[in-house]
This record gives C-alpha cells, sequence and structure tokens, in this order.
C-alpha cells in the first residue's frame, strides 16, 4: 500500500490489529521509552500515544518493532524492490528490458522525486524546538533528542536532490549549551555521508543547509538507514520502496520534504562545536558528551494533526534491530556480490553491531596443496574492514567451510566451528591504533581502538570441553559453551594492575596448557554467572568490553618475528574505569507505567 503519511499508515495497522493507542496522559521524561522498552520485548504493537504531557503533538513508536510488520507495511512493493537492489550498480536498468522486467520497470517509474511547489502540508504551520515531544529515553541522557530523524544535505559541487544524501544522524533538541529554540545538536558519525558534504562547503567557504524530516510515509525513515548501491539516492529508495515518488519542495533554499510530519531547518556553524550527549545507546551503555557540530536553527515546520515519531535504543535487541532485519531481507546476497569470495556476513547484534562481525568465505588459492591454512580468507578480511559500515568492526571472525553447510547466524554453532580448528600461534591478526564505532569506549579514545581479525581454516585440531575443566574449579568460573569459560576476576583498577594480575594467571595455568587444549576461550569478567547464563550475555559482555591490542592476553604468550601467538587466549571482559555507564531502567518510572498495563488500562493484557 502506498502511504501518503505517518497516519495512513498507523490507521492501516489499526485496522489490522497491530497498533493499540494509549489514551492516558504519558510524561516524556522516561515513561514514554519505558513503555516502548516494555512492549518492544514482547514483540507487542506499534504504540500510537495520543496524549503527551507538555506537548500538543502525537507520538507514535514501535513502528518497525518486528519483521514482520515491516514486511507488512510494505507489503506491495518488498520483492520489487529486493530485486532492483540486488541489480547493484545499475537499478535503473531494469527499464532496457521492459518485457523480461516489466513489473521492475514499472515500480522504477514511482522512483524518481517529485518537485511538488502545490502540494505543501508540511508547511501547515510554523512551531519552535520546544513545541516538539521533549521526549527522554535514559535517566542520565543530556537532554531530548530525534532517534528517527531523516537528515538531508546536499552536495554543493553537485546541487539538486538525486546528489543529496538522506541518513539517520542522532540529534539533541534540548540541554547542554546548545541555545533554546535556536540551535541543536548534530552528532554524525565516521563514514557519513553529511561529513563529506560539509568538508566541501568548508572548503568553498559557504553554510551548509540541513533539512531534518521527521515520519511521512515509514519508506522515507528506512531509506535514511538503508545502505544503498551507488547510483541509488535515498529519496529515489524512498519512492520505490514506499510506491509513491518522493515529493519535496524549497523553502528559503532549504530542502523540505511535503510528506514530512515535521521538518527542522537550518545552517552548521562553521568551525563550532558544542559538547553532545549523553545519550543511552544501541551498545547497551550511555555514549557520552563529546563535541559534535551545531546547527543554527532557521524555521520549524509541522503538518496539521501533525505525529512525532521516535523509538528507543538500549541493549540489544531493540527496534533498530529489526531495522537490521529489514536491511538483510531487502539487500540479501549484496556482500557476496560486493567482496568475490565471501558468501556470508552477520553483524551480530546482541554484540552491537559494530563490535562483532562473523563471515565465511573461500579458500580458492591453491587447490593443487593439501596443507590447509587461511590465505585467501586474509584477503578476503581486509576487503571486509575496508568496506563502508563494516569497517568499524572491531572483531572479525572469518572461516571458510567448503561443505557449505555452515551459517555465520548460527553464531554457537558458528564458534564452535572456529574454535576447534583456530591455530592460535598463527590465525590472530591485529591492527592497532586504528578506528573503531564512535559509540564503543573499549579503546583509548572517541574514534580509537585496534581490531582483531581471526582467520581459521583446514581440519579441526581440538575436539572442544563440554564441561568445566577440572584445572579451572579453583576459580571461581562457570562454562559457557563448548571450548569457552568464564572466571570471574577482582575488579579492574587499571592496566598496570591488569597485566601483572593476568600473568600471574597465565603462569599458573601454563603447566597445564595441554589440559586447556580443548579450552581455547577464558574469559575473565566482573560475573562469571552472568555471562556463562546466555549465549547473548557472553556477546554482549566480551565483546563490547575488550579492546584487542589492549585485553586480550594468553598462557605462554609470545611474540614470533612481531606476530603474537599463545597456547589459550584469555580476554579481560571486565568492566574498565574508561568505559561508559551501562543503561539501566528506573525502577520508579517502572512502578509509574504500570498503570498503562494493569486492568483498564491502554495496554492491558501485554
Amino acid at each position: 500500500m502506498a502511504y501518503a503519511s505517518l497516519e495512513a499508515c498507523l490507521l492501516d495497522l489499526e485496522k489490522h490489529k497491530q497498533l493499540i493507542r494509549i489514551k492516558e496522559e504519558v510524561d516524556p521524561y522516561l515513561e514514554m521509552a519505558a513503555i516502548h522498552l516494555r512492549v518492544q520485548e514482547t514483540g507487542g504493537p506499534a504504540l500510537l500515544f495520543e496524549h503527551v504531557k507538555g506537548s500538543k503533538f502525537r507520538c507514535a513508536s514501535n513502528i518497525f518493532g518486528t519483521l514482520e510488520r515491516s514486511e507488512f507495511i510494505f507489503r506491495e512493493t518488498f520483492q520489487q524492490v529486493k530485486d532492483i537492489v540486488r541489480l547493484k550498480n545499475d537499478p535503473m536498468s531494469a527499464l532496457k528490458h521492459p518485457v523480461k522486467n516489466l513489473p521492475l520497470g514499472l515500480a522504477a517509474l514511482k522512483a524518481l522525486p517529485l518537485k511538488n511547489p502545490l502540494s505543501k502540508p508540511v508547511l501547515f504551520q510554523e512551531i519552535a524546538i520546544s513545541d516538539i515531544p521533549q521526549i527522554i529515553h535514559w535517566k542520565k541522557d543530556g537532554g531530548a533528542f530525534v532517534t528517527l530523524p531523516q537528515v538531508y544535505s546536499e552536495d554543493i559541487e553537485k546541487p539538486g536532490i538525486m546528489h543529496a544524501n538522506l541518513g539517520m544522524y542522532r540529534i539533541q533538541l534540548s540541554g547542554n549549551a546548545y541555545k533554546p529554540d535556536e540551535e541543536v545538536g548534530l552528532h554524525y558519525q565516521l563514514h557519513r555521508g553529511i561529513g563529506v558534504h560539509q568538508t566541501k562547503a568548508i572548503k568553498q567557504g559557504a553554510e551548509l543547509k540541513v533539512s531534518i524530516f521527521v515520519g511521512g510515509p515509514p519508506a522515507h525513515t528506512v531509506a535514511a538507514v538503508m545502505p544503498l548501491p551507488e547510483g541509488l539516492s535515498e529519496m529515489t529508495f524512498a519512492g520505490l520502496l514506499g510506491g509513491r515518488r518522493f515529493r519535496y519542495t524549497y523553502q528559503d533554499g532549504f530542502c523540505l520534504s511535503t510528506d514530512a510530519d515535521f521538518v527542522i531547518t537550518g545552517t552548521v556553524i562553521s568551525n563550532t562545536v558544542k559538547p553532545e550527549g549523553p545519550f543511552g545507546d544501541h551498545l547497551g551503555y550511555y555514549s557520552l558528551t563529546h563535541p559534535f557540530p551545531v546547527l543554527k536553527v532557521h524555521k520549524v515546520y509541522a503538518r496539521k494533526n501533525a505525529i512525532w515519531s521516535f523509538t528507543v535504543v538500549g541493549r540489544p535487541p531493540q527496534e533498530d534491530t529489526r531495522f537490521g532485519e529489514l536491511i538483510h531481507e531487502l539487500t540479501g546476497d549484496a556482500i557476496p556480490a560486493e567482496i568475490p569470495g565471501v558468501q556470508e556476513v552477520h553483524a551480530v547484534d546482541a554484540s552491537g553491531v559494530h563490535p562483532l562481525l562473523l563471515a565465511i568465505g573461500s579458500e580458492r588459492y591453491t587447490p593443487y596443496t593439501t596443507q590447509q591454512g587461511p590465505a585467501e580468507l586474509l584477503t578476503q578480511a581486509n576487503h571486509i574492514l575496508g568496506s563502508g559500515q563494516l569497517s568499524l568492526a572491531k572483531f572479525l571472525w572469518i572461516t571458510a567451510d567448503p561443505s557449505q553447510q555452515l551459517r555465520a547466524k548460527n553464531i554457537q554453532e558458528f564458534f564452535q566451528f572456529m574454535l576447534a580448528r583456530i591455530d592460535l600461534h598463527r590465525d590472530l591478526h591485529f591492527q592497532t591504533k586504528t578506528t573503531i564505532d564512535t559509540l564503543d569506549y573499549s579503546g583509548e579514545g572517541l574514534n580509537s581502538g585496534s581490531k582483531l581479525i581471526i582467520a581459521a581454516f583446514g581440519q579441526p585440531i581440538r575436539k572442544l570441553t563440554n564441561e568445566l575443566p577440572s584445572v579451572l574449579t579453583q576459580f571461581y568460573a562457570r562454562f559457557v559453551m563448548h571450548g569457552v569459560v568464564a572466571l570471574k576476576m577482582t575488579a579492574f583498577k587499571h592496566y598496570e594492575q591488569a597485566r601483572l594480575e593476568i600473568n600471574d594467571l597465565a603462569n599458573k595455568l601454563s603447566t597445564h596448557k595441554d589440559a586447556l587444549h580443548e579450552t581455547p576461550m577464558l574469559i575473565l569478567c566482573d560475573d562469571a554467572d552472568f555471562v556463562s547464563a546466555t549465549l547473548k550475555n557472553f556477546l554482549w559482555v566480551c565483546f563490547t568490553r575488550c579492546n584487542p591490542s589492549h585485553d586480550l592476553y594468553g598462557v605462554n604468550e609470545q611474540f614470533i618475528n612481531k606476530h603474537w601467538q599463545c597456547d589459550v587466549m584469555i580476554w579481560d571482559a571486565r568492566s574498565k574505569p574508561h568505559h561508559a555507564p551501562v543503561l539501566e531502567k528506573d525502577p520508579e518510572v517502572e512502578k509509574q507505567i504500570d498503570r498503562i498495563f494493569a486492568k483498564g488500562g491502554s495496554l492491558e493484557g501485554l
């Protein structure tokens, strides 16, 4: 169904019993987020908050809360878009084969953005930033944030919508040192198109004009997070996915999405940054306060009966996880098409996406030899770490499976496959003092840390232990899974002490290396019971709290010609003083929202 507005989508979801209206007044300070989180955790419906304290506008969330709901929203265009996206370099080439690709050609006709000078719903009213629902998601957040923004900027060298960028970058509406109603924070990270646009504008001494769209047809929100093939703009993709051309106009030199519910326009203040954050983010921790660009607000617009759309991020899985699933469904085999020999790459959501990639590649370099080991896998690994958002990965585990039975999505099976084959004298490859995800605080500073490629191939060299090794019973140890054991340690204080503690542990274990051969991975942690309780806990703790160059030790570790090796890996996954605080729900707020779920409340029975 081609939705012309966000409200049309919400009414359709309500008609099919996939939306609930919350009629009680709800506080945007923590309450709305808490309600969203509780509903999202149960796979519940989309939510429409009809009475938001302190605001005349309604709010909607959890629209994309399940993959099934997203597929329902785009049910008439989903398969066609998958086919077009997979044409890769020239998605419009379907028009060159009108008989064979007639359905794709008809869909492509809806792709080109439509300049819309007459119909301007978003220009219904001018408002102020403070009129927008000031939703604060977590207790330590620095202010109210836009969590589903569509941030639009144009290339000063190639102006116009077809060369523009639409991305989802965090926007801070209030708090910190921002002048109320005059300034908002613009948080964008590495490998973002808007950064290229700002660089070009600065070079020419020009102001970068930015428009922030919120709401509108749901395809517009998805387009802002979609990693698209070259040659396909986000606005074109929005038309394809929504089955309706992206409508826009210009006002005061700013591009406006005329179907959006809200538009904030402004210019990036040259050579100026201000503290942005903290913000409870998708790794399950707060991203801390850092200097980021500032947008000087020009005007703010809202359509009649506008609906503010938002989401809440936190320790995965959350609604943004479903965006990842939707993207994978739409792009499917895009990675194998981009990187020769790579069959699958899986960004592990439970670890916060960027910290951990699992990949299945190929070994085709030397079919004439019987000696097996990673060769082509290393080429493919470097290609992966040089590709767009994948370059933010911190740990990349890569293998090949000639039987083609292994799947990277089967995480525990994948780990056991690799741990049975990993040669700890050969298969660990570090990159030090490099860039990592902005939101990852395990490293040495903002965007700064290290990477580890673990590339293993060949026949199994060990049978993984399926129980706690007797040599580890002298410690507070818990079995995590085949080949992995968690050990509780005293709290981390500083790296000098950590090295002494772990070297002492490694020395004690060095005489038992044969007994530990079947347990190649030991995890040092603050709570071994928590780490061993679920696979998700292991993935979250181990890969968000480790910086490869600093936190990976080993039994009998040594350097041979600058290559690090060991007999047993020891991962220090304890919380460090420089790590960001963990996100925690507020018990009082949880009690307050019980009224919404209790008998007689809007969400009774959920």
